[in-house]
């Protein structure tokens, strides 16, 4: 497994690692399904991804409010994880899919041999849900099982931290483990949106 720890996730040279590649944060757009027609958050993924491939820029500068409590919050909560498992956090910047060219994770944390781990740090609201729910939430497991297609991990511990709740409600932590069936689906469909990628790629570049 080819692992990137040189750079920092959000730095410039992070973006161009992951420039025209999917990533997991964004595999979701990938596998959205309709029942006619095309997604739009698929299409305009697509369109994203010919750009930056065009381009040579990632585009990645956008930041908002959600994104930077968790860029902020998340050195916290990887520390509240460490104490309550007893399990270290090794950082991680950039994965490459094994097989698949233009695919790749960004996972918050290898652990041990066989694990990954995953932070999110919401809104009081979410986390609360989590909490309640005890299961990982559904819109996060295509990002953990992209993650464990790309390491080769087994599974994904799911962290919801939230400072704002009484200590002991603060960590949520849930384990995903690795679906070999829906992993398979993922690759395939990938492996399809890249091809897709590519044609409009040369259909544009035939353009004069």
């Amino acid at each position: 497994m080819e692992i990137s720890r040189d750079c920092v996730q959000g730095s410039e040279e992070w973006k161009l690692l992951r420039l025209g590649k999917v990533t997991a944060s964004r595999i979701a757009d990938v596998m959205t399904k309709v029942k006619s027609g095309e997604a739009a958050a698929r299409r305009n993924y697509r369109a994203e991804l010919v750009c930056q491939l065009l381009t040579g820029e990632s585009q990645e500068n956008f930041c908002t409010t959600d994104m930077q409590r968790g860029i902020d919050l998340e050195p916290f909560a990887r520390a509240a994880y460490e104490v309550k498992t007893g399990m270290l956090v090794d950082q991680v910047a950039f994965v490459p899919h094994p097989s698949i060219d233009r695919a790749s994770a960004s996972p918050d944390g290898l652990i041990g041999e066989d694990g990954l781990v995953e932070i999110k740090c919401p809104k009081t609201a979410n986390h609360i849900d989590y909490l309640l729910g005890k299961v990982p939430p559904t819109q996060y497991q295509p990002q953990m099982l992209w993650q464990m297609a790309c390491t080769g991990r087994q599974w994904c511990d799911f962290v919801s931290y939230c400072p704002d709740l009484p200590e002991p409600l603060q960590l949520f932590v849930v384990r995903f483990p690795r679906d070999n069936e829906r992993i398979a689906e993922m690759e395939k469909e990938v492996t399809q949106f890249n091809a897709e990628v590519d044609e409009i790629i040369t259909k544009l570049r035939a353009i004069k």
